[in-house]
């Protein structure tokens, strides 16, 4: 349904000295520099696939989605969306995307929801009794039962995405392209726009690609991620192959029936009977948190309950935002 190779985007932006000296030199001898915004990436997304867009700010991930919409013309490379190449705008094209960007609205602040979506129907040549149908069942998916009526400044945060989402919509596109569609909503206006969007694919079979800085959006609804850092394309794969190849340690918890301390030195003594089960994170009074590697761990668990009074032991994958944070910090993906 996506097909990307070899895309980039470069951007040449005037450079001037500082001073009346700089301004007037800037003004008959212009001079510039280029700034990749996205280098070089390859990608292919198939039909009723949901994947996750990821990114430190900055990264390239809104440019590439305004290239794959058609609203930037790439620098160099390929570009095919449902068949189409996305910045010559064909109507047939844009009949089959849509472009939600949760810091921007597409629906006017003082009319009722309902009038802007009308408007919307007549652009995209919705016959009305079919506007009628889709109104009725994306209304009922996004519980907005009630709301359309309102002006839109009178809906909170969390009904106005969703109106929104309905706007998008409408036409039933098959490709989203969703930027931040959970920005600035609370935990269970979240939760909705999560569970509506795992309902809509699976309804219809579409194909999205979601950025958020949110990473319950993508863990909730998202097998597979592309990461972008500084404008390159680092990894695209699963999450759970990322979490294996980038974290391959557990962090093991153990609550132990007494501290060990069998020296004045106390926790240096504690640490040094400890230390040969794993890397010591920490100790808390009865507590040790240790770093065992994955492929170490059901054997050090077992030496652990065998050789220690334990009395709560507990086995956890690291947060998979500090493995994406690491992966960004490094800059690659290291196998």
């Amino acid at each position: 349904m996506v097909t990307v190779e070899g895309l980039s985007k470069i951007y040449n932006i005037a450079v001037k000295d500082s001073g009346l000296v700089g301004t007037i030199k800037h003004f008959w001898h212009r001079q510039y520099r280029a700034i990749a915004a996205v280098k070089d990436i390859s990608f292919a997304i198939e039909s009723g696939e949901m994947v996750g867009f990821l990114g430190p700010n900055g990264a390239g991930k809104t440019t590439t989605l305004k290239m794959l919409t058609g609203l930037i013309h790439p620098s160099s490379g390929d570009v095919r969306v449902s068949g189409h190449i996305p910045f010559q705008r064909d109507r047939s094209f844009l009949q089959k995307i849509t472009l939600v960007m949760g810091q921007k609205q597409q629906l006017i602040w003082d009319l009722p929801a309902l009038d802007s979506l009308k408007m919307n129907a007549a652009v995209y040549d919705i016959p009305d009794k079919v506007f009628k149908h889709r109104l009725g069942e994306l209304t009922e998916m996004l519980s907005l039962e009630g709301k359309l009526s309102q002006p839109m400044r009178k809906l909170s945060l969390g009904e106005r995405m969703k109106a929104e989402l309905l706007a998008a919509l409408l036409h039933q596109p098959q490709v989203l392209f969703l930027d931040e569609p959970t920005l600035g909503l609370d935990v269970n206006a979240q939760s909705n726009v999560r569970e509506f969007l795992r309902e809509y694919n699976a309804r219809y079979q579409a194909t999205i690609l979601l950025t958020s800085h949110y990473m319950a959006d993508i863990t909730a609804l998202c097998k597979r991620v592309l990461l972008i850092h500084q404008g390159g394309l680092i990894y695209d794969g699963s999450l759970t192959g990322l979490q294996d190849n980038f974290a391959p340690y557990r962090e093991v918890r153990v609550e132990l029936a007494q501290p060990i301390s069998d020296a004045p030195n106390g926790d240096a003594s504690r640490r040094e009977v400890l230390q040969k089960y794993g890397k010591i994170l920490n100790i808390d009074g009865q507590a040790v948190c240790f770093l065992i590697p994955r492929e170490d761990l059901t054997k050090v668990v077992s030496k652990i309950l065998a050789e220690l009074e334990v009395l709560d032991l507990s086995v956890n994958e690291p947060a998979i935002e500090e493995v994406i944070g690491q992966v960004f910090r490094a800059g690659s993906v290291d196998y």
